[in-house]
């Protein structure tokens, strides 16, 4: 290896062909949700990247490939801050799924994940093909949630039930709140100050809904 970092021959060690993956995969992503997945084409996205066309085709052949890369790494980091957000405390198996459903909502009322995963939805609706990966996605993305509503019926402090289903309707409840936040203006605070309700407000007005219909106290 030269004193550059580089292997033998120029080409890039493990640490610098990671670095060059997240690259591609950052601004890819940056111009799927500017542009939305239709509009934007692998040369225009290597060309803003600048690295050559040859570097990105090397790695993705097509832009369901590189569609497919960016967001399995997505769903991956979602799935780890719901499983992270989980065990930050105790509360019982309920809480655990309070907290991973809080982080839900931390994470998709983002106007930066909005805007990606609405302009994915736009050509889904669209796509056959698409709709499947998306529905596909959105399962494994919700997985760890159906695994804390399983475990909090398990241990009684949920009624029993088809786990996905009550899950869904949870997801329903939250992706109310998500859609407030997306496509209100910016004056939401944090202790819901001027008469705006804060996100942990919108959240626990959902949660009491959710516990009420399905809590088994």
């Amino acid at each position: 290896m030269d004193a550059g970092g580089r292997k033998p021959g120029g080409r890039p060690t493990r640490e610098q062909a990671a670095a060059i993956d997240a690259r591609i995969l950052d601004g890819a992503r940056a111009v799927f949700c500017r542009k939305g997945v239709f509009n934007s084409g692998l040369e225009e996205i290597a060309a803003e990247l600048g690295v050559s066309k040859h570097t990105l085709y090397r790695r993705y052949p097509n832009k369901a490939a590189l569609l497919e890369a960016v967001v399995g790494r997505d769903v991956g980091r979602f799935r780890e801050a719901l499983l992270s957000a989980a065990g930050e405390g105790g509360a019982g198996a309920l809480g655990a799924l309070r907290r991973a459903a809080f982080r839900y909502v931390e994470i998709g009322s983002s106007r930066d994940y909005a805007a990606f995963y609405l302009s994915v939805s736009a050509e889904a609706a669209v796509s056959p093909a698409l709709r499947e990966r998306l529905a596909s996605w959105s399962q494994d993305a919700l997985e760890p949630l159906v695994g804390f509503v399983a475990v909090a019926q398990g241990a009684g402090e949920l009624r029993p039930g088809d786990p996905a289903s009550v899950c869904g309707i949870l997801i329903d409840l939250l992706e109310g709140v998500n859609n407030r936040i997306r496509l209100g203006d910016d004056g939401l605070g944090d202790d819901g100050m001027a008469g705006r309700p804060s996100l942990l407000q919108l959240f626990e007005e959902r949660w009491a809904v959710f516990t009420t219909a399905f809590g088994n106290s």
